[in-house]
Formats: structure tokens, sequence, C-alpha cells
């Protein structure tokens, strides 16, 4: 179901698109590529001058290389769109500082730590913050078991998403409708422990 009509006319001012794509490559390495750009419908001015209506202020991509433990093996940052050329687009070696953080342990903090404020660029800084639900999801059902299995002697661990949202946490009416053997009273951490 979509959002509703508006209720008061209304005139788009402003684009911000983000596109994630993951592959699997041949040495079992995946690489997800990333790009956000930011659309302003008017001529934009800034102290570098106009940026013409309907052509990107920003367009940055970032692409990671990963293995299946959500380990960053390589990273590569390119600003082909800023409003400071010369002055944003020389950041992107910084990126390299995400090499060996792990995108399910304490990624979003070590980002911060490594690359929020003036140590990055707050817009490819963003765009990694979200990869981490993103990987999860380019890996379910190639990476990742997400499902239960069909007999007695399905996987023996839980799977992947439970307890990871509101939807699927162990002790709520999903589980117990689609994964019941998994089905508890009180919901799990990621560690598989109580939270409560």
């Amino acid at each position: 179901m979509p959002l509703s009509s508006p209720a008061v006319p209304r005139i788009r001012k402003h684009t911000r698109a983000i596109h994630i794509e993951a592959f699997a490559r041949e040495d079992g390495l995946w690489d997800i590529d990333t790009c956000i750009t930011d659309v302003k419908t008017r001529d934009t001015p800034f102290a570098s001058g106009v940026r013409p209506a309907n052509t990107p202020i920003h367009e940055l991509w970032l692409r990671l290389t990963i293995d299946t433990q959500f380990n960053i093996i390589a990273v590569e940052a390119v600003s082909d769109a800023v409003p400071y050329p010369g002055y944003c687009n020389t950041i992107g070696p910084d990126y390299q500082k995400m090499v060996g953080l792990n995108l399910l342990s304490g990624f979003r903090h070590q980002l911060k730590q490594l690359l929020s404020g003036t140590r990055g660029c707050t817009h490819l800084t963003e765009l990694a913050q979200i990869l981490p639900t993103a990987v999860i999801q380019a890996f379910a059902g190639d990476v990742l078991d997400t499902r239960d299995g069909d007999g007695a002697d399905s996987q023996g661990h839980k799977p992947f998403q439970l307890d990871r949202c509101h939807a699927l946490r162990t002790d709520g009416p999903a589980v117990a409708k689609y994964y019941p053997r998994w089905v508890c009273s009180a919901p799990t951490d990621i560690s598989g422990n109580s939270a409560s």
C-alpha cells in the first residue's frame, strides 16, 4: 500500500537517491557497489558556482569488497559530482580506514570514530552506515540460511533473521506461525542469549 495522497498541493524540490547492488565474485568475495545522489529542481548557488537544476549536486560512489563473514577486505570511494570540486572529492582514500571492520560487529560506532565530521565526507559516511542491513539482504538465501527447513533433521541453529526485528521476534506470532520450533517466551539477542 503506497503512502496516502497529499492533502495539500505540493512541488518536488529535491531528490536523494540511494542505490545498492551486491555482486558475488568468482573468488568467493562479494562487491557491494553503492551510490548516493542529490538533485534539486532549481539552479542552486554555491560559493564555487551555480549547479544547474536537475543535475546532481552529489553523485558519490562507494564499493566495499567483503568476505562471507562480513569483514571488509577493500574499499573504493569516488566522488563524481560534488559542490566543491577539488576539495570534496579528495577524501576518497581516507575510506581505506574501513578495511578490517566487520559490518555486524560495532560497525556504525567504529565508522563514526574513523570518518565522521571533518574526518570524512558526510554523505559517504551516511551511505556506509546503511550497508550492514543491505548486505544481510544480499546474503539472505545465498550466504545466510534464512529458512527453517522442512523436517526433523533440519538445521540445528536458529535462522539468521530471527530476533533481528519486531516481526520476527521469537516470542511473537510470526515466529509461532512460520518458525514454530524457535518460539520462546523471551526474545534472544543476536548471540542467542535471552534478552531478559
